[in-house]
């Protein structure tokens, strides 16, 4: 029988393994490996860092619920891979030996690339992890009892925009239901070249809604920004014209400001020749299968994707949780036909859907595929995506415990914008 390790416990990584047990759980033992021992629903952390939701009802203990499905699970971080020996060393020193690996980690957050950022030894936060958004909301409290500038958006090199659009506008529907957003100016400062790009060269007509909605909302914006630095009360921006030069500089005071950072590659994958590139993320080819090391699969935030397009600042491309899960379908696929001997022959489908939760109000996006050009670009906005976002929030968790492997993007999320199949909209 043939050992399976994935390596992360995410919306990649959680949906993989319950995939290929149900698959192929007579031809393989499955073990997940994640440095925590829960499971965090990502998308919730915005509501979190506003005190609209709690860890409680956004993360569960993983171990039990991949016991019942006769999946094993190790809590420890992984500080080395082997490829060569196929074995992943642990931070006490212990060993595990793998068949097939799936690398399904996520980013490692690089505060450390912009002076002075992060919730830890800095002074932004971040929405990107349950212990940050709750660290967020601790400093959001403090911050209401004395208001003043607040400054969201996203570093140059973050990969994720849709989080920090997201948090801008709960944050001003936050602040309004308290009386008190008359005391706060917003900023929104990101890498991206223009408001609406979100790492994808916009989606149909994401600029002109988005820039409406931060006029209609009072919300200021810097775009082509490059952060040089941030102390304690005050942010250091570098904002450039198309050809990235210089064409001014900013000193925006703040108060509170919750800034995504970039991302890189988690140092284990990183330092592993020929499995990941300079940035630390996965090297990947068309069926998700690492090429060096053939037995080694990835699929989420920690592959590499080329950028969309060239831009001034530099800005990833973000995984949608729609894109993920083709691409975990891909992995489980792939290893059930070299296992059959024969070669992996499928490729996620790689389009992007996303719900958008902006407060009492929300904005929905297709792109297919990701890359442009598409086939389709849709963007629309209404209560309902605010509605569906949090009915999907507790679709996704509760199908998380209950082991599910159906595609619950596919299955959900277009029926929630309306669509049976994704090529409706073509």
């Amino acid at each position: 029988m043939k050992e399976v390790v994935v390596l992360g416990a995410g919306t990649g990584g959680m949906p993989a393994a319950y995939e290929l047990q149900e698959a192929l759980g007579d031809k393989l033992h499955v073990t997940v490996v994640n440095q925590a021992e829960f499971f965090q629903f990502v998308p919730s952390n915005p509501w979190v860092a506003v005190g609209w939701r709690t860890r409680k009802e956004t993360t569960f203990n993983v171990k039990p619920y991949l016991q019942k499905k006769g999946i094993d699970f190790i809590a420890k971080r992984v500080d080395a891979i082997d490829p060569k020996a196929n074995t992943l060393t642990f931070m006490d020193k212990t060993t595990l030996n793998y068949d097939y690996l799936i690398i399904t980690t996520g980013p490692r957050l690089a505060f450390e690339l912009i002076e002075g950022a992060g919730p830890v030894n800095g002074h932004t936060q971040s929405v990107c992890s349950i212990d940050h958004a709750e660290a967020a909301y601790e400093r959001l409290q403090t911050f209401m009892k004395n208001p003043g500038p607040v400054i969201v958006g996203a570093f140059q090199g973050a990969s994720c925009f849709g989080p920090a659009y997201e948090y801008a506008f709960i944050l001003d529907r936050h602040l309004r239901n308290h009386r008190m957003r008359n005391k706060v100016p917003i900023t929104y400062v990101s890498s991206e070249p223009y408001v609406g790009h979100l790492g994808l060269g916009g989606v149909g007509d994401s600029r002109g809604m988005l820039e409406s909605e931060f006029r209609s909302q009072d919300i200021k914006w810097i775009t082509n920004a490059k952060v040089t630095k941030v102390t304690e009360n005050t942010m250091y921006v570098e904002e450039v014209d198309a050809n990235g030069n210089k064409l001014r500089d900013h000193e925006l005071p703040f108060k509170y400001s919750m800034m995504i950072p970039p991302f890189r590659g988690i140092e284990a994958v990183a330092k592993v020749e020929g499995l990941a590139n300079p940035g630390g993320f996965v090297i990947i080819d068309e069926f998700q299968r690492n090429p060096t090391y053939k037995n080694i699969y990835s699929a989420g935030v920690c592959v590499a994707i080329p950028p969309v397009e060239k831009t001034p600042v530099p800005t990833g491309t973000p995984k949608t949780g729609y894109m993920i899960e083709s691409m975990v379908s891909a992995i489980v696929h792939n290893i059930k036909a070299e296992l059959a001997g024969k070669s992996p022959d499928t490729k996620g489908t790689w389009n992007a859907i996303c719900l958008a939760d902006m407060g009492n109000t929300g904005a929905a996006f297709v792109a297919l595929p990701q890359i442009p050009p598409r086939n389709v670009a849709w963007f629309k906005k209404g209560k309902w995506v605010h509605l569906a976002k949090i009915a999907f929030e507790k679709y996704f968790i509760r199908k998380m415990k209950t082991g599910s492997s159906e595609p619950i993007y596919e299955k959900y999320m277009l029926k929630a914008l309306g669509i049976t199949r994704l090529e409706e909209k073509h």
